[in-house]
């Protein structure tokens, strides 16, 4: 089931959210103003009075106060069965079709997350993640609780998440190893396996859908976000919609060729790349020379920060970033490589962390540095994973139409092995 952590922005995942500061006492040198009779304020100019000091500057709304109306306007939207059943808590994260609110079971008093979602406008992602939520039950993959549909809305119960981002939790923790990294895609690997045993694809594997469950450091990882997801019964196992987010989508889905499993592996590659360096192995803000980076896995493993990563790790992304899906490992090999079943040898266990960090950081500076400066400005005392976030949630037709009127392109998609 469908994970939401109280850090993210994404779509399926939710706001960043702060304890709310008690509103400050009313200011005792504040002069009272008496209005003549008959020139009273209207509300909306009341309202503007309200707000400013004597020097005539103009004070910010209380937000606790916003936070409140906040959630009674969710609350009034929500069907009698699920308010009577929880207690709506707060606004927790927003799409163009969803809401998604912290709430509490008005019983046992234990937290959830709730994704209300438009079924008309949402339709298509909402019975796609309620048609693989329905049938997985894994300790690594986010558990649904219950449904609710109404006419219009429909209601998923989900576990909460309160562990953070991979790469925040990263970035918070100080250290971190190849022995960290394996466990995390030990994990991974185990849901992502759990889920092709069932014809399922996640087909969106990135760092903001791998979430922590509770903040303390044996905290599992758990795979989220099956909004692009596809279920395939036995004997249909190839697919064509092309979809994902540009840096982790796999060659054969930009090719559209039809495609299999192995395009979950792919982003794994990905993944495990930024998890030991701190850098995307394919990035470039053009999408076009982007994709073709990929069509032709041309990645490399240049710069000081990979002198401390084993051999072991560099053959473990090797092979997953293979551009042919039938030479790819599957999530069943990828468990049985030595990297994996040795859990990174002490010899290889150097601390990673001061590096990735960097990396993190100066990327995010880069990508700061053509945005406007009040958007530079709110991003820079950020210290988190946000710059490795796509500009582009998903892959998007025209770009796809645009790659393939590319001469180069069209004569390195022909050397492209895959089915068709």
């Amino acid at each position: 089931m469908r994970m939401v952590c109280l850090k993210r922005t994404s779509v399926m995942g939710c706001m960043s959210t702060k304890l709310v500061p008690e509103p400050p006492p009313p200011d005792s040198s504040q002069k009272m103003v008496i209005y003549p009779p008959g020139e009273e304020p209207t509300g909306k100019q009341r309202s503007s009075k309200q707000h400013q000091s004597n020097d005539g500057n103009k004070k910010e709304p209380d937000p606790a106060s916003r936070a409140t109306r906040k959630v009674a306007r969710y609350k009034a939207k929500f069907d009698q069965r699920v308010t009577a059943k929880y207690d709506i808590k707060a606004l927790i994260g927003r799409g163009s079709f969803s809401r998604v609110v912290r709430v509490e079971h008005r019983l046992t008093k234990q937290p959830y997350a709730i994704k209300m979602v438009d079924r008309l406008r949402g339709k298509e992602v909402c019975e796609s993640e309620l048609n693989v939520l329905r049938r997985v039950r894994h300790t690594c993959i986010i558990q649904l609780i219950e449904v609710f549909e109404s006419r219009d809305k429909l209601y998923m119960v989900m576990e909460l998440a309160t562990g953070g981002e991979l790469f925040d939790r990263i970035i918070a923790k100080g250290s971190f190893t190849e022995r960290d990294a394996t466990r995390v895609l030990h994990m991974v690997l185990d849901g992502i396996r759990y889920l092709h045993s069932l014809g399922i694809t996640h087909r969106d594997l990135k760092p903001e859908n791998l979430l922590y469950y509770h903040p303390g450091h044996d905290s599992k990882i758990l795979i989220t976000d099956f909004g692009l997801s596809a279920f395939r019964r036995t004997g249909d196992v190839f697919m064509s919609t092309t979809c994902g987010t540009p840096e982790y989508i796999a060659p054969e889905i930009l090719a559209r060729k039809p495609y299999t499993i192995q395009v979950d592996l792919w982003a794994v590659g990905v993944i495990t790349f930024i998890l030991l360096s701190g850098t995307m192995p394919f990035d470039d803000e053009n999408r076009t020379r982007l994709y073709r980076l990929i069509l032709k896995a041309k990645y490399s493993y240049s710069g000081e920060h990979w002198k401390d990563v084993s051999p072991l790790a560099k053959d473990f992304i090797d092979k997953l970033l293979v551009a042919d899906e039938a030479e790819r490992m599957s999530a069943a090999h990828a468990l049985k490589h030595p990297w994996i079943t040795t859990m990174a040898a002490s010899s290889s266990n150097k601390n990673l962390h001061r590096t990735i960090s960097k990396n993190l950081l100066e990327r995010q500076s880069t990508r700061n540095s053509v945005k406007s400066a009040k958007s530079v400005k709110s991003n820079k005392s950020n210290k988190s994973a946000r710059s490795l976030r796509s500009e582009h949630r998903r892959v998007l037709p025209e770009e796809i139409e645009a790659l393939h009127r590319d001469p180069e392109v069209q004569a390195e998609l022909s050397s492209l092995s895959g089915h068709g």
